[in-house]
């Protein structure tokens, strides 16, 4: 039987780091199963989870945790293997705008008010083209539970997108 392991982790970056953890679940019998990672701020930072069969995973997670001395920090749980609900379908969500302190915070809380689940949420700043002002953009795929609609939360973020002066738009779930 397999053990479903998610790990946090985050070090500053350097080539190797990746192979490094990836030479570790590999030694185990391991599989690596799916992952987010990124580099920011000279940092290397990311999520992942693994797949290792029963009898390896204490082993695996202090074989991992050895990898400390080379400044990696890692967070693991193991995961229960719960289904995705499946009931309610993924939604795109796009916002854009001037930045400014406050539009993540606003933009979630409303996600949160009415029933939606952030399933995956980034972030960029970049300097807009004509004037150089800094523009904010963010994509985040959304899931639905029972507590609200999708027109609820459409009407919510457009007056929250109003207060914010930015622009938003949910939509057909984003390509995974």
């Amino acid at each position: 039987m397999n053990v479903s392991l998610v790990m946090t982790m985050i070090a500053q970056d350097r080539p190797g780091l990746v192979e490094a953890i990836s030479a570790v679940i590999a030694d185990h019998d391991g599989n690596w199963v799916e992952s987010r990672m990124s580099h920011l701020a000279g940092h290397f930072a990311g999520i992942l989870r693994a797949q290792v069969p029963e009898e390896q995973a204490e082993s695996l997670a202090v074989s991992l945790r050895a990898l400390a001395s080379e400044g990696l920090e890692l967070v693991m749980h193991t995961d229960d293997d719960a289904p995705p609900d499946a009931g309610r379908d993924l939604i795109r969500l796009d916002v854009l705008g001037q930045d400014r302190p406050g539009i993540v915070r606003e933009i979630t809380r409303t996600i949160a008010v009415h029933g939606f689940n952030l399933e995956e949420l980034k972030t960029t700043c970049q300097s807009a083209p004509m004037s150089g002002e800094m523009l904010f953009r963010a994509t985040a795929r959304l899931r639905g539970t029972s507590q609200g609609t999708v027109d609820q939360l459409r009407h919510a973020l457009e007056q929250t997108a109003d207060d914010l002066m930015v622009d938003v738009r949910l939509g057909e779930p984003p390509a995974s």
